[in-house]
């Protein structure tokens, strides 16, 4: 069992300065699925946004790939918008400590010739 933080919800930060203390969360992980994902695909209904991940063969492109979504992952639009957070906040520590993220695949390959 291990324990983490969420970070505060931006919006609620500017209504109530006095509210921007994290909230410890306890959470148990020992049972939880892994699986790598290269891939992500977002979509959408009014009251839920799906998130579904898999492996993409072939990721650098050119031939089509037949993608196998591994999690499919359904949540409400106040989770998704705090993990929206987070995620920015550890790209923004990742790229601080390793350098830009470079999403486009064409610009990270080096020529071999």
């Amino acid at each position: 069992m291990s324990s983490d933080a969420l970070p505060p919800d931006p919006e609620a930060a500017q209504d109530a300065p006095e509210q921007q203390q994290r909230v410890n969360v306890q959470f148990d992980d020992s049972g939880a699925a892994v699986c790598y994902a290269n891939f992500c695909r977002v979509s959408r209904s009014p009251e839920e946004i799906i998130l579904d991940v898999g492996l993409n063969p072939h990721p650098g492109g050119g031939v089509p790939a037949k993608v196998t979504v591994a999690q499919r992952i359904v949540m409400n639009p106040y989770t998704a918008k705090r993990l929206l957070g987070a995620l920015n906040v550890a790209l923004r520590q990742h790229e601080q400590t390793f350098g830009e993220v470079q999403v486009d695949v064409r610009k990270r390959v080096v020529n071999q010739g």
